[in-house]
């Protein structure tokens, strides 16, 4: 028989623990699909007296510090599950300088630590692979960096966090406050007890980021990249999204523009004859268009341990059959080079607002020259009581435009929110 693959498991929670029952559960078809066994050797754990759902495979020696996997010499591949920044950083850095390949679903240690990271790989010429980072069990990593690689990639757009779907997908079709659908989503384990990377759109930052990577081959620092969160969103902004025929999802998108990468993280109006429009509950999914391949769209769970443990999985097979020459980000590069950003200032798209007003003669008028006079053209604008206001004097006036600059934009909402009539912070949100 061919000498296994032997993998050091860095982590044992959800995602390591759904690794270790495909293993289990498939090893003949595996070993099939690869030629030779895969096993862990290793798994590094804080408690290994803790009991879970899925047993520390038989065969492997438990040990206390992970860092224990880059040095030794049974493993051939260290798994990095563990999340978090500091110790999850100390281990890869030490395993690819050791010559040993990584497969991690890192994305925050990658969205921050990948141009160091992805240098080393290649200066040792070891894998340092990622498919579980980005959407789960959506092979959207590998699409981009080997199935579309002969595709200049025109944009990338995606939901590509599940928890703010959900949540939004049930403000929806529930009629839910932002608050209740979070405490919905928290019961049944999509949220964390403190969902801020979720909510704000942090987690959602990470992945784009690695995604731009893919598709440009271009550097984008995180710290660069616009990311506005779920928050905010009522469900009066929900009713009338459906009026003018759209769904709202946090939306995170990369384009080309003349030459520039655009890159941001908003909530955005989607047209409910979008497929993206149509995915609910806890799902992502990734539509890519490409100049030659046109659109493609790859939708399935974003979360979940058989399903990103089945990612993580892929990574380590491909690495076993491919290790002698790693694809780690799909160009050539030791570094990539760093991204030839659109300023944010220039983004355009069309536009939603919701203004809170005294109901009086002369404000829409206002709100229109307003806009008018920073160049931004109204579509259609729908004027009604909020059903749930307390005080009938306040009304909201909702403002769909064509295309506008974000420039344009924030000039017109300065002179906006200077008017004495307006009573709270104006909404907006992009249209897609």
């Amino acid at each position: 028989m061919a000498r296994p693959v032997r993998l050091g498991l860095a982590g044992f929670g959800t995602v390591g623990q759904g690794l270790a029952s495909i293993l289990a559960d498939s090893a003949d078809w595996i070993e099939r699909r690869l030629g030779r066994p895969v096993q862990v050797v290793a798994v590094a754990v804080r408690d290994a007296s803790k009991a879970r759902p899925v047993p520390v495979p038989e065969r492997a020696r438990v040990v206390a510090d992970p860092l224990e996997l880059a040095a030794a010499e049974d493993v051939d591949i260290v798994v990095e599950l563990m999340g978090g920044l500091s110790k999850a950083y100390d281990l890869i850095r030490l395993a690819l300088a050791a010559g040993k390949h990584v497969v991690t679903a890192n994305k925050h240690l990658l969205a921050e630590k990948g141009e160091e990271l992805f240098a080393l790989a290649a200066q040792k010429g070891v894998g340092l692979y990622y498919e579980a980072s980005v959407c789960g069990g959506i092979p959207i990593v590998q699409t981009l960096k080997e199935s579309l690689a002969g595709n200049r990639i025109l944009a990338v757009t995606g939901i590509l966090n599940g928890t703010s779907n959900f949540i939004l997908s049930r403000m929806t079709k529930k009629g839910l406050s932002y608050a209740e659908a979070l405490k919905k989503a928290q019961k049944k384990g999509f949220a964390e007890a403190d969902p801020t990377f979720d909510v704000e759109g942090i987690d959602a930052a990470h992945k784009l980021i690695l995604l731009i990577r893919l598709a440009y081959g271009q550097d984008f620092p995180l710290s660069a990249l616009p990311v506005t969160g779920i928050t905010r969103i009522t469900p009066l902004d929900i009713a009338y999204a459906r009026e003018f025929g759209c769904e709202v999802k946090l939306i995170g998108q990369t384009k080309a523009v003349n030459g520039k990468v655009m890159a941001a993280v908003h909530p955005m109006l989607l047209s409910k004859s979008y497929l993206l429009a149509q995915v609910n509950g806890a799902f992502n999914a990734v539509r890519v268009v490409g100049d030659a391949v046109g659109a493609v769209m790859l939708y399935g769970q974003g979360a979940g341990g058989r399903a990103t443990g089945s990612a993580v999985l892929a990574d380590i097979m491909a690495l076993a059959r491919d290790g002698s020459a790693p694809n780690n980000t799909g160009f050539p590069e030791k570094i990539l080079p760093p991204a030839d950003i659109l300023p944010h200032d220039e983004e355009a798209s069309r536009r939603y607002f919701r203004f809170t007003v005294e109901d009086k003669p002369g404000v829409l008028a206002a709100i229109a020259k307003a806009l008018g006079d920073a160049g931004i053209s109204i579509y259609q604008v729908v004027q009604k009581v909020d059903p749930d206001t307390q005080d009938e004097s306040i009304v909201p006036i909702v403002v769909m435009t064509h295309t506008a600059r974000q420039r344009d934009v924030e000039a017109a909402l300065a002179t906006i929110r200077a008017f004495p009539f307006v009573k709270a912070e104006p909404m907006h949100m992009r249209v897609l």
